[in-house]
């Protein structure tokens, strides 16, 4: 220091940082998982839980569904409570460490594959049957003997309508995407009066294809049964022209509003009746028309004028179908006529 300069005293003082504006990017990002997290959880719970005690098809049906549903509903609940925990014990803390935006992406992702999931179940849910639809028992085709009764027996995979009498003759059937088989039971039990036993699937999440091949275990439990056809709505007949094509033993396929995947135009020994409707707007005429290439030549079809793909279950209204032209009953009647008459047959040629 210079002589004659006052003395001053030394500031040990800092100026001051800028002070930090805005909202805290950890904090928004934290929050946007948190939130993301929470809506995720309720959807894999909640949803699940409502298909299980709204829709009595899905405790009904085969227990693949109702076993997913109650998986994923554990799955919501345990991650509902994680969830709750970490509110609890952490309150609005922020979380130690920054949240990359790369984490930030797989959080969010992953919630989306969760909500995908989600989705999927609920267009697993089936459709009900409605009793009310087959309360007229359609009538009988003229060459069906006279009733003589049938009784119905259940378990976890299938619905069996056996006649009174012995049996030589029987139908294996396939429902629908996501139809409840208990939809056709009165529209099949007329075949069961008639001497025919008749087993309707159950098949696992309402999708045939995932097991093309239930059919061979409700044959196998029938050894008495000389001449076996199988048979599917929709989905559920190209199922069944699958097995036909693969199982030499099948004698006879039918076709309700359906049509085969595979060429099985040189199927030796094969009867196949296709009965559809003319106002079906999901298995139309047209592609009724576009799968004869498929079939043996032999094949004998049949055509509800009037009726639509929905007419071919008790299931009620399905999107996407067309407009009926005939009552239902009409048009079940039909289908009952022409079903009867193939399996008559077959039975006479067996």
């Amino acid at each position: 220091m210079k002589e004659g300069q006052p003395l001053r005293p030394e500031d040990h003082t800092e100026a001051p940082g800028p002070v930090p504006t805005g909202p805290n990017p950890t904090l928004r990002k934290s929050s946007i998982l948190n939130w993301s997290g929470a809506l995720a959880a309720a959807a894999v719970l909640v949803v699940p839980l409502w298909m299980l005690l709204s829709n009595r098809a899905v405790l009904g049906g085969h227990p693949a569904l109702p076993t997913l549903l109650v998986a994923a509903v554990a799955l919501g609940s345990v991650w509902a409570l994680v969830l709750v925990r970490r509110r609890l014990f952490r309150g609005r803390q922020q979380r130690s460490g920054a949240i990359s935006t790369w984490q930030l992406v797989r959080g969010i992702a992953g919630r989306l594959t969760v909500l995908g999931f989600v989705a999927a179940l609920m267009w697993l849910s089936p459709f009900p049957h409605h009793p009310e639809l087959g309360k007229t028992v359609p009538a009988y085709g003229p060459t069906a003997t006279a009733t003589a009764g049938s009784s119905a027996t259940e378990d976890a995979t299938s619905i069996t309508v056996a006649p009174a009498g012995k049996a030589t003759t029987g139908l294996v059937f396939y429902p629908g995407a996501r139809v409840d088989a208990h939809a056709y039971q009165d529209l099949l039990q007329p075949l069961a009066a008639a001497g025919h036993l008749v087993v309707i699937l159950k098949v696992p999440l309402g999708v045939s294809l995932l097991d093309t091949n239930q059919a061979r275990a409700a044959m196998d439990r029938h050894p008495e049964i000389v001449s076996w056809a199988v048979g599917g709505h929709s989905l559920g007949g190209v199922s069944a022209s699958s097995f036909a094509a693969s199982n030499h033993d099948v004698a006879g396929l039918l076709l309700f509003a359906s049509y085969p995947a595979e060429n099985m135009k040189d199927a030796q020994g094969l009867a196949v009746l296709s009965i559809s409707g003319s106002n079906d707007g999901l298995s139309t005429p047209d592609k009724i028309a576009a799968s004869r290439s498929l079939l043996p030549p032999t094949t004998t079809y049949a055509t509800v004028v009037g009726g639509v793909h929905a007419f071919f279950g008790d299931y009620g209204e399905q999107p996407g179908d067309g407009e009926p032209g005939i009552s239902r009953n009409e048009a079940q009647q039909q289908i009952v006529a022409e079903s009867l008459r193939f399996m008559d047959r077959l039975r006479a040629s067996g």
